[in-house]
């Protein structure tokens, strides 16, 4: 093969990828999410015979310019479900990662080898996704780019900088310390994908008051009126 060629493909592939950035940009963030799942169970087909797995390096390849905010939603959304333990605290590490990237001023998510190369079935993570769906479809239709100062590259830094706040309580594993800090953060991701800075502010809120109200009343407390505010849906 020529050097031609090769340099004909690499155009090509890069074409390609340019194209479905542009397909990926015109989606919601939760449909592009479930659309990403279905394409890399789609590519499992040939494996009837195993579950259908990925590996964060398969998803994150395919993340346009809004890898931040959608990579952080992946590990936010399933960490948002009440009352589910041990993986949220699993989660945490890699949005902890992703917030210290941000702060720090990346353009692009990195994740280690051994994290990147990590398998998950697609399935599961698909339902709570999809479980989530109505959630995050309500902020996506009121959604529109708002304060632009607080989605740009200075203002991402600091909104990585804060989001450790929350995503440090998620790693915590007792009660009440990771629904509600995850709700938040998926907001503000939201925020990030959309470019809308008031629901970065509106996420930010519900992170770090939630974890206010830990560290005053106590997590005895803060259950309380966590199971009170689910009653009321």
């Amino acid at each position: 093969m020529t050097g031609l060629e090769t340099d004909g493909i690499a155009m090509d592939d890069r074409k390609a990828e340019d194209i479905q950035h542009r397909r990926d940009a015109r989606r919601g963030a939760t449909q592009l999410l479930i659309e990403i799942l279905d394409d890399l169970k789609n590519r499992e087909a040939a494996h009837p015979d195993r579950k259908a797995e990925a590996s964060l390096r398969d998803f994150i390849e395919r993340l346009d310019e809004r890898a931040f905010g959608l990579a952080i939603l992946l590990f936010a959304l399933p960490s948002s479900v009440p009352f589910v333990y041990v993986l949220p605290q699993i989660l945490s590490v890699p949005m902890l990662a992703l917030a210290g990237q941000m702060a720090a001023g990346r353009e692009s998510p990195w994740l280690p080898t051994k994290l990147q190369d990590r398998r998950f079935e697609i399935d599961p993570l698909r339902a709570v996704i999809k479980r989530c769906e109505p959630f995050t479809a309500w902020f996506e239709a009121i959604a529109r780019p708002r304060f632009p100062e607080l989605t740009g590259r200075i203002g991402a830094r600091v909104i990585g900088l804060l989001l450790l706040v929350p995503a440090t309580s998620i790693l915590i594993p007792l009660p009440g310390t990771n629904a509600v800090p995850a709700m938040g953060i998926s907001l503000t991701s939201l925020g990030l994908i959309e470019r809308d800075g008031a629901l970065v502010i509106l996420g930010l809120f519900v992170g770090f008051a939630w974890v206010a109200l830990l560290l005053i009343f106590g997590v005895s407390a803060a259950s309380i009126i966590k199971d009170f505010l689910l009653s009321m849906f």
